[in-house]
């Protein structure tokens, strides 16, 4: 077998790639042009594969296109591995929870791979990993010092499918659960809850941080979840001893009542009078008052088991007390600051600012395969966090006793006790792992704070809008107390976020069933599918790719069909990364289409740069001025645009267009000027290297083609090294950009600006610049006018639904 060596200089050390000449005769090693058939994709994928691995795995040196901008870049991949499909699959299977993820991260890594994702695999973690766990049950105990954990009887979410404890935030609006789809049930169960509460107010003005860009409406979300922080919680108890988490808007106030729903269950057996009374009673921990239970359907009360106390200083309240005949207590002299002063010190609640709908964060769940909980129950001692020492407490295997796991003796006496057997919720893992990336070989610890703080704040989240008050919600929380215990300098863990969309994919229901059919089972010939064999209607909706709605796609036949590149830019080209994506094989060729015709444009560029040079008429010279100029402001024009959404928007999407026609500008150059022009040099370049990011291997193999011509026009580029380690692109000094100026999203003006003036421009500047404009200035009077007219006329109509309000309605005319 014959193997030709190919060296090349990767971020400062050597790198050498074996080709196999017998398989592999593209242009780049034997010189010998072929058609881009798909023997010819895979081949140029095979070929470079070893050279996009190597240049991935040189220490952070991902993802291409921030590399390119002589970014410090930490790209990292990880595997939330803990939880109940990976439990319930491997019961399923007869197999241990711990080999069968295994396996699948196996597996899943290889699909990556062969993706050519350019992850740094040097920071890998998996959340059910010991060395993984012993962090997250470190920062738990951290969280229990720290007055952060209780355990405490209550209410709770019951999926009678997966047979485990659900928090609030993951239970939906019809009330299932977001995991099995079940309906939810109440228990009362002894659990384990993080003091999420203490943070509202924190949690809730960090919202406002200029830190954090693009959030768009992730931000309403949490605000709505966290709520406007105006009362606390108090215990309030019951004359039977009943102890209530009762919320107050002014717990200076001597109270009126306490607020439940008929389903709490301090109502129980208990009587309801025909005036809404229970025969219960509390206490006011405050201010002694005893206080009448009584049940309300007010807003207040968010679940059931919340208790709200009415205060005299409600109206609402009063009017409530009233129509009950309820006595009101005399005024207090107690200020609210000494009310929550005494809350605090006294531990009569939470002394903390909280809206009334907000609960702790519930973390037990009643399986093996999660995080265990580190605390030991001693008949003397209480629980007992298990010492640092001893971390990690090791998951049971799904053939261990569980009786047996569970012997141990207490740490503070040494007597006999118990381990904790419920184990955490994963979002309780997937917490703080953005910290493991930046010191994931950390054995001491869970990551060393003055690594993280010289990296954090996270540059880009990206994140499904599902998680808005799930994943991104506990992450801030952990981000908070982090620092509020001096491990972070930022409170605020990410910076950017970018909401990604969902991949849709096809599916189709019996119509009065509503069972999911198999596409293979529906006859989709006419206007109207129908089910083969019984010609049942059917319906067809785009959905959430699922197994159980037969709607996915498997990515290793899509690689096999299209080849690594294709697919990849299939997956860009389509829809922005911000919206959903309805896969369709339909797009398949535009991308195609296009790699064929970047294919053929650089042989037109090797054939006439490799050929004589053509004596240089006049005419030829004229053309080549005109074509210099066309080709110089394409490159600039497109460059600006690509460059812009790669980096600011995200718009990867139109960044591919915005390539795609920079490749129809190339392509419109006449024969006889690709090799002869200085510019169209400049601008295949900047295709293949704004193109490498996205499809590495195909510009690889492009570049090497078109470095072949040596020697070039031009000096920009490092001709010497392969296309992933060229700096990116810079807009030529000269080329002016454009600020367009918009009035109801209506483009009125273009005015243009030299690089610097466009970079300097604030936007009171722009504003100024824009009032200079007459048609601006003239269009945005016309429409004060207009709007101050339509406003005045909708508070008339206002007034005139009024009765008695003619008078005023003629006053306003």
């Amino acid at each position: 077998m014959t193997n030709f060596r190919k060296s090349a200089q990767l971020a400062g050390r050597p790198i050498s790639v074996f080709f196999d000449l017998q398989r592999r005769n593209l242009y780049s090693i034997t010189g010998q042009w072929e058609n881009l058939t798909m023997d010819v994709r895979k081949k140029i994928e095979s070929t470079w594969k070893p050279t996009v691995q190597a240049a991935a795995s040189v220490k952070n040196s991902n993802p291409c296109d921030k590399i390119m901008n002589n970014k410090h870049v930490i790209h990292p991949m990880g595997w939330d591995s803990f939880g109940l499909p990976a439990e319930n699959a491997a019961r399923l299977h007869e197999i241990d929870p711990h080999h069968w993820t295994k396996m699948n991260v196996e597996k899943m890594r290889q699909q990556l791979e062969n993706l050519g994702c350019s992850f740094d695999w040097d920071r890998e973690l998996s959340t059910c990993e010991p060395d993984y766990y012993k962090g997250t049950q470190a920062i738990f105990l951290e969280l229990f010092k720290n007055g952060f954990v209780h355990q405490a009887k209550s209410l709770v979410n019951w999926d009678p499918v997966d047979q485990t404890v659900l928090a609030d935030e993951q239970v939906d609006k019809e009330g299932r659960s977001w995991r099995s789809g079940a309906k939810v049930e109440k228990r009362e169960l002894m659990q384990w809850f993080i003091q999420t509460t203490k943070f509202a107010k924190s949690l809730l003005d960090g919202l406002d941080s200029p830190q954090l860009e693009e959030w768009r409406d992730i931000i309403q979300l949490q605000r709505h979840w966290i709520g406007k922080c105006d009362g606390y919680f108090l215990n309030v108890q019951t004359q039977c001893g009943q102890t209530l988490k009762a919320w107050t808007r002014s717990p200076e106030d001597r109270g009126i009542f306490v607020a439940v729903k008929q389903s709490h269950p301090i109502c129980g057996n208990r009587p309801i009078t025909k005036e809404f009374f229970t025969d219960a009673s509390v206490v006011h921990p405050l201010h002694n008052t005893i206080l009448p239970v009584i049940v309300l359907d007010k807003e207040e009360l968010s679940s059931d088991d919340s208790a709200y106390i009415g205060v005299s200083s409600s109206q609402e309240d009063l009017d409530i007390a009233s129509s009950l005949s309820i006595h009101i207590p005399g005024a207090s002299n107690m200020t609210r600051e000494e009310a929550a002063k005494i809350i605090k010190e006294k531990g009569l609640g939470e002394g903390n600012l909280v809206s009334h709908h907000l609960r702790d964060w519930l973390v037990s769940r009643q399986r093996r395969w999660g995080t265990p909980i580190p605390i030991v129950h001693c008949i003397s001692c209480g629980p007992q966090p298990v010492p640092a020492e001893q971390l990690p407490v090791i998951v049971a295997s799904a053939d261990e006793d569980i009786n047996k796991w569970k012997q141990t003796s207490c740490p503070k006496c040494g007597s006999h006790a118990e381990r904790e057997t419920d184990t955490m919720d994963t979002f309780v893992d997937s917490s703080w792992y953005f910290l493991r990336f930046l010191d994931p070989k950390n054995q001491q610890r869970p990551f060393d704070p003055s690594v993280t703080n010289s990296l954090m704040p996270v540059d880009l989240y990206i994140g499904g809008k599902e998680h808005a008050t799930l994943h991104l919600y506990y992450a801030r929380f952990m981000g908070h107390f982090l620092h509020s215990i001096g491990w972070l300098n930022h409170p605020e863990p990410f910076s950017r976020l970018l909401v990604q969309g969902m991949v849709m994919g096809k599916s189709y229901r019996l119509k009065n069933s509503g069972k999911y059919l198999q596409p293979k089972e529906v006859d989709t010939s006419s206007k109207q599918p129908v089910e083969l064999g019984t010609g049942s209607p059917v319906v067809e909706t785009w959905e959430k790719m699922s197994k159980s709605k037969f709607n996915g796609v498997n990515p290793e036949e899509v690689l096999e069909e299209l080849g690594c590149d294709a697919t990849r830019l299939v997956i860009l080209a389509d829809v922005a990364p911000t919206s959903h994506r309805k896969w369709s094989e339909d797009t398949y060729p535009s991308i195609l289409n296009w790699q064929k015709k970047l294919w053929l444009t650089v042989f037109e560029f090797l054939k006439e740069r490799k050929s004589e040079t053509p004596e240089i008429s006049d005419d030829i010279s004229a053309t080549l001025v005109k074509e210099e100029e066309r080709l110089w402001d394409a490159r600039n024009y497109f460059l600006s645009g690509i460059t812009f959404n790669y980096r600011k928007s995200q718009q990867l999407s139109v960044a591919v267009s915005k390539m795609k026609g920079l490749t129809n500008k190339l392509r419109r150059t006449p024969e006889g000027f690709k090799g002869l022009s200085v510019q169209f040099e400049r601008a295949l370049a900047l295709q293949l290297v704004a193109l490498a990011p996205m499809a590495p291997h195909f510009a690889s193999e492009l570049w090497a083609c078109i470095t072949s011509a040596a020697p070039m026009k031009t000096n920009e580029f490092d001709w010497s090294k392969p296309v992933l380690e060229q700096r990116w692109p810079q807009l030529d000094a000269e080329y002016k950009l454009s600020l367009n100026i918009l009035l109801n999203e209506r483009e009125i003006a273009s005015v243009k600006l030299s690089q610097d003036e466009f970079r300097a421009m604030r936007r009171n500047d722009a504003l100024q610049l824009a009032m200079g404009i007459d048609r601006f200035k003239n269009m945005l009077g016309k429409w004060k006018s207009e709007l101050r007219t339509a406003v005045l006329n909708q508070k008339l109509k206002d007034l005139a639904r009024k009765p008695g309000s003619q008078k005023a309605s003629t006053k306003r005319t």
